[in-house]
């Protein structure tokens, strides 16, 4: 599915037209006949959040069609506030990210000290204090 696509099925499954959804992300309608035609534009990262935050669909399936459409407005929090960091494309890092994010809280640091310690025998660097 195009982003343009994934951003009209959205405000649809929202309820929006595009007049609401502009004005609850604070753009112009025609911002989101751009953002949802097949030669259109991409919003900015904080427009995009904003959308995610509006229709309460996830911000990984609305940037990369990735992932489940809905969340929970817990979950839905979660996800905006991770949105400013890099998205992750390649399996193996996304695989990590997943385990990462599935530990125990008292088991994630154990897995960031190996992460860092499987990486600095490969690079021969050494560990920064933090």
């Amino acid at each position: 599915m195009k982003f343009s696509e994934r951003i009209r099925l959205a405000r649809r499954n929202a309820g929006f037209s595009q007049a609401e959804l502009a004005r609850k992300v604070l753009v112009n309608r025609s911002a989101v006949s751009h953002w949802e035609s097949l030669k259109g534009v991409q919003p900015s990262l904080g427009r995009l959040q904003a959308i995610a935050v509006a229709t309460q669909v996830n911000f990984e399936w609305l940037a990369t069609g990735r992932g489940e459409m809905r969340v929970g407005k817990a979950v839905l929090l979660d996800t905006v506030a991770t949105a400013a960091c890099t998205l992750v494309d390649e399996p193996l890092e996304l695989r990590l990210v997943q385990a990462f994010r599935e530990a125990p809280a008292r088991a994630r640091l154990s897995l960031v000290e190996l992460a860092e310690e499987l990486s600095r025998q490969r690079t021969g660097r050494r560990r920064v204090a933090a």
